[in-house]
């Protein structure tokens, strides 16, 4: 925004000598407003109220969304309709280290020969299942009812509070020993929680594992190709980001929240 034209500075009458040193007396002259100057204004915009989605750590990357100006508020609807983010999570099997990261201290080497595709996606029904039933439990819905088979049909069973990290759905998307790649559905997460859930995965098949990469590629309603680069961090591409995504925000939040 400050890097925007600025309206030329207000011009005011002064009464000055003759310029040429000859005319006697003064004479009246358009000189600009010194106070209108860049160099005394400074910064057209200096507060703007800009807030922070669903947070990154410093090892992730992907999908981070920023409210800006009344956009704070439909961030804060947004955030209380609880949707779900998606993260591509890669890992590789056959160590172990103290954050769960492959930058961590190591603390173990183990063999991994012997994990197959078929054990790998039967450990991950298992976690599947399990969050299902803690997705159920959390959502505060009577399950018999037909309000329940109602929200099933349209896809809004989630937990409408404060709960436990939920994975919603797992699979993987690539193996080819030691490495692989999943991809994780879940609700009210951290990034060191999908790290741990790697480091379960390889002691789940009898190894150990460590996560290489945390990706969001969906956050909520906003996917990578809403995303900016940072070399498109500027004003026509902001403005644009935001108009494109207005119209799914307000649908989104009239279906959820009404």
């Amino acid at each position: 925004l400050n890097a925007l034209p600025r309206r030329p500075p207000r011009q005011r009458v002064r009464f000055l000598p003759s310029p040429d040193g000859v005319t006697a007396g003064l004479v009246p002259t358009m000189v600009p407003v010194l106070a209108d100057h860049p160099l005394v204004q400074g910064p057209r915009f200096r507060h703007l109220k800009i807030g922070a989605g669903h947070r990154l750590d410093v090892k992730a990357s992907g999908v981070f969304v920023l409210g800006v100006g009344h956009g704070n508020k439909l961030l804060t609807h947004l955030y209380n309709c609880h949707l779900t983010k998606v993260y591509t999570v890669g890992g590789v099997f056959g160590k172990a280290t103290e954050d769960f990261s492959d930058t961590g201290k190591l603390v173990e080497k183990t063999t991994f020969d012997h994990i197959t595709r078929e054990k790998l996606e039967r450990i991950l029904a298992v976690i599947q299942g399990t969050n299902h039933k803690a997705l159920l439990m959390h959502s505060n819905i009577d399950m018999k009812t037909q309000e329940a088979y109602e929200l099933a049909v349209k896809g809004l069973i989630r937990p409408m509070g404060k709960s436990p990290p939920i994975i919603t759905a797992i699979r993987c998307l690539h193996l080819a020993l030691p490495e692989f790649l999943l991809e994780i559905h879940c609700l009210h997460e951290t990034q060191q929680y999908l790290r741990k859930i790697v480091h379960e995965i390889g002691l789940e098949l009898k190894s150990s594992a460590v996560c290489t990469q945390v990706r969001r590629i969906r956050d909520g309603v906003f996917t990578l190709e809403d995303a900016l680069l940072r070399t498109q961090w500027d004003l026509q591409s902001i403005q644009k980001a935001i108009q494109d995504c207005q119209p799914k925000v307000q649908m989104e939040i009239e279906k959820t929240l009404g």
